[in-house]
């Protein structure tokens, strides 16, 4: 009992920066904010409450909303699934012991510290571009190249490629799991004949269970999340055709450009309440494929 709340006071303490933080400079904004969603406000008069008018609009008559809520969960079931598979490919090409991992890591790492940043929006716009780079290699092998990003049926793909371009964290977070996998258990694998596959779904999958589960969730919050590259690659309008209107760009148009920080307000808590069931189903479903050595039958 003792060691149990040694150990909690230590993880509060730890925690007690954000705590600090949270309730000193976050929990007012989140109040106001959510006051503001029942109001008409355009930032220069008083907030005017006009209750749930906010909401039904959404749900009624914006058709933008609906739209924006398309593209962003096709962008979260692709770019989520395709990125987790990718970081765990390449840590276990990394787990293999190379001499110079440290350098691979930091290389694999480096999308992800640049991939939310406008440069990197930038150059990814001109790389998928009507005379990009990627048009120019599709040439050499005498294909004719589209306009990526010009095209509503392929524009959104560019914004998948780049999120499976920034694997870098979860994989690092895979290559630690990876790590704390007993050695003991292949190699009792390799004793009996078990190949490759059986080996990775039999012992490799479960015992990173735990890890998948942690990586699933943080990447199903980002990909909600996604502003910088959309915003700059269809040059803040969300097209073309609203092909690239995500979520987060539809909510900043709503509040900074049009000056409907009411509505916008609601949008966000819409949002909030999104990845929170999202957040929920997946600890809901978790005990169901996610196994923990301490856990006892």
């Amino acid at each position: 009992m003792k060691n149990t709340k040694a150990r909690n006071a230590s993880g509060y303490m730890f925690l007690t920066p954000w705590l600090i933080g949270f309730f000193l400079l976050a929990i007012g904004p989140i109040l106001v904010s959510l006051y503001l969603s029942f109001t008409r406000y355009d930032m220069v008069g008083d907030p005017r409450w006009t209750g749930l008018d906010n909401y039904i609009y959404m749900f009624t008559r914006d058709r933008r909303f609906w739209k924006t809520l398309e593209v962003t969960f096709h962008y979260v079931v692709f770019a989520v699934p395709l990125r987790l598979i990718m970081a765990l490919g390449v840590a276990m090409l990394l787990d293999k012991g190379l001499r110079t991992i440290g350098l691979y890591r930091a290389i694999f790492y480096l999308p992800s510290l640049l991939g939310a940043s406008i440069a990197i929006a930038i150059l990814w716009r001109q790389l998928f571009s009507i005379d990009g780079v990627v048009n120019q290699v599709l040439a050499v092998f005498g294909i004719q190249g589209i306009g990526w990003i010009t095209n509503p049926s392929t524009s959104i793909y560019t914004l998948i490629v780049l999120a499976i371009w920034q694997f870098g964290a979860p994989m690092l977070i895979f290559l630690a799991g990876l790590r704390g996998i007993p050695k003991d258990l292949y190699e009792a694998a390799d004793i009996d004949g078990t190949s490759r596959f059986r080996k990775f779904y039999a012992i490799t999958l479960p015992m990173l269970a735990p890890v998948v589960f942690f990586n699933l969730v943080l990447q199903i919050i980002e990909a909600f999340k996604i502003f910088s590259p959309a915003f700059i690659i269809s040059n803040g309008t969300g097209g073309p055709a609203d092909s690239l209107l995500v979520y987060t760009v539809y909510l900043f148009n709503e509040a900074f450009k049009f000056f409907r920080m009411g509505y916008a307000s609601a949008l966000a808590w819409v949002l909030l309440v999104i990845i929170g069931l999202f957040t929920a189903l997946a600890f809901a479903t978790s005990k169901y494929w996610v196994h923990y050595e301490n856990e006892r039958d």
